[in-house]
């Protein structure tokens, strides 16, 4: 398995899912969507699976000595890793941000742990959505992915519009970055717990659908 996802980074990674990681610097942009952020390492995944379906990628690993369901975990394992690494990379942004002039977001949540933990459950929708789909014919990615964004970009405007027309929301959550700390904590875990929990399962459903796809 450690061979397979060195062999995913090496071989099946896609050069815009590094340079969307950087991304994570709009966080310092003011009176921006900053959900739209989440977006990025996503459509990373897209160019990622349409780059291993031009090169074959698949039908190069299946001629390695892997099982089918092993090929869905190393993909799962290096999606995570871009998700995971543009919430991370947010974080000394989301301190700068607090530094300076503006504070605060007219458009929608502020640059805070509620945020990122808003991120983390509008990616682990995407993944529920775009994996699925994909592993039950990976020579189709446009329509998954269509898919994927969609309920992806549903999720962000609900997101931006809830400080306006909840109070819990507007009060706590879209606060600066060091107010009321304990509902931004448990809002950052709850979207992990999400994400962790939407991502686990598409992965286990994209491991059916794959096992059963005949590839010949």
């Amino acid at each position: 398995m450690k061979n397979l996802v060195a062999k995913e980074f090496r071989l099946a990674s896609h050069p815009t899912a590094y340079l969307f990681l950087g991304l994570s610097t709009m966080m310092l942009i003011p009176n921006y969507p900053l959900s739209v952020t989440f977006f990025y390492p996503c459509l990373g995944l897209f160019f990622i699976c349409l780059n291993a379906r031009e090169n074959r990628d698949i039908f190069y690993t299946m001629l390695l000595p892997v099982k089918k369901r092993e090929l869905v975990y190393a993909r799962f394992f290096m999606a995570a890793v871009f998700q995971l690494g543009v919430v991370a990379l947010c974080v000394p942004f989301l301190l700068l941000r607090s530094l300076y002039p503006p504070v605060g977001n007219v458009v929608g949540l502020d640059a805070n742990l509620a945020l990122l933990g808003f991120g983390l459950l509008l990616m682990g929708l995407f993944n529920g959505c775009f994996f699925p789909l994909y592993y039950k014919d990976p020579r189709k990615v446009g329509k998954p992915f269509l898919v994927g964004a969609a309920v992806l970009f549903s999720g962000i405007g609900i997101t931006e519009a809830l400080p306006h027309f909840v109070p819990f929301v507007r009060d706590r959550l879209d606060t600066a970055l060091f107010l009321f700390l304990p509902e931004k904590l448990l809002c950052l875990f709850l979207g992990a717990g999400l994400y962790a929990l939407l991502t686990g399962l598409a992965c286990r459903k994209s491991a059916v659908s794959f096992e059963k796809l005949d590839l010949s």
